[in-house]
């Protein structure tokens, strides 16, 4: 092979790698001829890292009090450590997104497993999902009243039983034949959301609103209302994907109503070129399938994974009236975070081991708004 030919090899293979980015964007294949087609041993493998969400919705410097945010990022930051572990370790994408949603879950500052919001009639009912990219194998619970961590069992769903989606007691039920951990209801009990739920429940009495209105916990007045979902992508050493997702739902909420967390396709999807988990107003991710749509332009319009879902989030929903953002990542390891509320709970982290946090929107954190 000439000097030449060398030269073109390795331009080509460090071209190919993309580093973890915020605002990455896809790279264009370059055709190679027969004779420079790479070996198993020079052939770049995909960069590899983990992206998570703590929930969008009314998040200001106004209304986050300094020692709040502090925990807050601390445990945004524990998640995505413990998220690496696994994939520095040479983990799946599956371990690696159920590990970091748990520590969300057992986190009192999440809705979602410990911090979970209250229903109209003053109960704790919890949905979560998780899907494998290669296998596009998923999982998915809801309506979940004594499950302590919903991601565990909403894997053991995926990995062993012939279904997608259990709910209610029969969801508990399966848990209860898989040796899942139960506890006792007042373990999601957290003052913030009691109160969070009482002033929902005055709200509705004072102001009465049409049925087809959000429920009165949605208040982007005062502040008291975020859509709180949890929720990770990550992209392993070998290439595969995958997703997952957890929630408390939406406060107030009545009539078992299940959110778009749980729902395949619209706030959680994986496939072997694209990773989504979104939060928001679950409403609007069913009915335009969000998570779905993403990953679809990606694959037929062959637009970068930045584009395709900045479209979505910013021109789609907000046309429709709908508030929220996702996470999401590509087989590249490229990242985006879009979010067309006033701030999201969010962080990536990628080989080198050093998490990046972001809450607001702002100058400050730029690097981690998109």
């Amino acid at each position: 092979m000439s000097a030449a030919s060398v030269l073109l090899r390795r331009a080509l293979v460090v071209g190919a790698v993309m580093l973890l980015s915020p605002v990455g964007c896809a790279s264009t294949p370059v055709a190679r001829t027969d004779s420079e087609q790479p070996t198993s041993q020079d052939a770049p493998k995909p960069k590899w890292g983990l992206v998570i969400h703590g929930g969008a919705g009314v998040i200001s410097r106004e209304n986050l009090s300094p020692e709040r945010e502090a925990e807050v990022r601390a445990a945004l930051t524990q998640s995505l450590q413990a998220g690496h572990a696994v994939l520095a370790g040479g983990g799946s994408a599956l371990d690696a997104v159920s590990a970091a949603v748990r520590i969300l879950e057992d986190s009192p500052y999440f809705n979602a497993g410990k911090g979970a919001v209250f229903t109209h009639d003053g109960v704790n009912e919890l949905d979560a999902a998780i899907m494998d990219g290669t296998t596009r194998k998923a999982g998915a619970v809801a309506g979940l009243r004594h499950v302590k961590n919903p991601i565990s069992l909403a894997r053991l769903v995926m990995e062993q039983s012939p279904h997608v989606m259990m709910v209610g007691e029969g969801a508990e039920a399966f848990a209860k034949s898989q040796g899942v951990e139960l506890v006792d209801p007042k373990y999601f009990y957290t003052e913030d959301r009691w109160q969070g739920l009482q002033r929902a429940l005055e709200k509705e009495r004072s102001q009465p609103q049409p049925s087809s209105a959000l429920p009165a916990g949605y208040d982007p007045v005062s502040g008291d209302h975020k859509f709180g979902t949890v929720g990770a992508v990550a992209l392993d050493q070998t290439g595969a994907l995958a997703a997952a997702t957890s929630t408390g739902g939406m406060t107030n909420k009545r009539y078992g109503r299940v959110g778009d967390s749980p729902i395949i396709g619209a706030g959680t999807y994986a496939d072997a070129r694209c990773a989504v988990s979104a939060t928001g107003h679950g409403e609007f991710f069913i009915r335009y399938t969000v998570a779905h749509d993403i990953c679809a332009r990606v694959e037929y319009q062959n637009v970068p994974l930045p584009e395709a879902a900045d479209v979505v989030i910013n021109d789609v929903l907000v046309k429709a009236g709908g508030e929220g953002g996702v996470i999401a990542m590509d087989r590249e390891g490229n990242v985006a975070m879009p979010f067309n509320s006033a701030g999201m709970y969010r962080g990536y982290v990628g080989e080198d081991g050093k998490p990046v946090v972001a809450i607001f929107r702002d100058a400050a954190e730029a690097a981690g708004a998109k």
